[in-house]
């Protein structure tokens, strides 16, 4: 038995096909296929179910798949680990992130940067359940997404901020120029909002119930980019976090929304492997250090006000 194997497997799982699984390694079919039947073979059981098309893990396969993931996951992580110990440290990090918690992503992994320069970042906008999903699957490092509003059952949390939530409106919006907008008055006007396999549409449509108003948005985006695109036009208002003020920017305004007053807690997530490893570590302390700088009144994304208040 081989990592080459287990990797083989792995992509074969996630592409569910051979051909495709094949490329993603930059082998053959037949080597792909020949590397995983042998593995079978070493193991006394079937992995694969047999069929012209992959159809799938046989139950003792599903076993072997998330042994195949811990391998060579510990695998990476040694190799990435042994690299930050180098006088010049270097490193990749892969994070998930809720949409509504971009913002501060650039803040987290800004301030990690500061101390490693060598270490870069890619940053993947997922779901909340995507991202628990993908941190227990190894296919992230670790994920910003919501804790405490729905199960969080993953190796360890670290909570970051509150999030408070604005009635983004574009100036000379009915509702601009206001402190604070209540919800049933926003749930009366054209809205756009996330999709609803977004925990924060959730979080909004949950608002809107509490104060009795029910809200069909006449835009729907996986996209926090779209939404706000949609705000500049000027036709419809959007239930945003207060983080999102710096970055819409002159010509758009964010009263708070009150009457319910609602705020949910964001924060890291991770496997938390022991060893920890150095950028786990990084990442952890950077973490830390952001919610110091929050808790203080400081604004560490420039965004006015991060927590929607005043």
């Amino acid at each position: 038995m081989d990592i080459r194997q287990l990797r083989y497997l792995i992509a074969l799982v996630r592409a569910e096909h051979f051909t495709r699984a094949a490329e993603i390694c930059h082998v053959t079919q037949s080597t792909l296929s020949g590397r995983i039947r042998a593995l079978e073979e070493e193991l006394g059981l079937a992995i694969v179910e047999r069929g012209q098309r992959y159809h799938g893990l046989t139950p003792e396969g599903e076993r072997v798949y998330r042994w195949a993931l811990k391998i060579v996951e510990d695998v990476d992580a040694l190799t990435a680990d042994v690299a930050m110990l180098a006088a010049e440290p270097r490193g990749r990090m892969t994070l998930g992130v809720i949409p509504s918690a971009l913002p501060l992503s650039a803040a987290l992994t800004g301030r990690v940067t500061a101390r490693y320069p060598g270490v870069a970042f890619e940053i993947r906008s997922m779901t909340s359940r995507q991202v628990l999903q993908a941190v227990e699957e190894f296919q992230i490092d670790a994920g910003l997404t919501y804790l405490g509003n729905e199960p969080v059952p993953v190796g360890r949390s670290w909570p970051l901020y509150r999030e408070h939530y604005r009635l983004f409106v574009r100036a000379g919006h009915a509702l601009a120029g206001r402190e604070t907008v209540r919800w049933a008055e926003a749930a009366a006007h054209p809205l756009a909002a996330l999709t609803e396999d977004m925990q924060n549409r959730r979080i909004i449509d949950a608002a809107f119930r509490e104060a009795g108003a029910a809200v069909e948005p006449v835009v729907e985006s996986n996209s926090v980019i779209a939404l706000c695109a949609q705000v500049l036009t000027g036709r419809v208002a959007c239930v945003l976090p207060g983080s999102f003020r710096g970055i819409l920017g002159a010509g758009v305004e964010a009263p708070r929304l009150v009457e319910p007053e609602v705020t949910h807690t964001v924060g890291l997530v991770a496997l938390a492997p022991d060893p920890e490893p150095v950028l786990l570590a990084a990442l952890r302390e950077a973490a830390a250090e952001l919610t110091g700088a929050i808790d203080a009144g400081d604004d560490p994304i420039g965004s006015g006000n991060l927590h929607g208040g005043g």
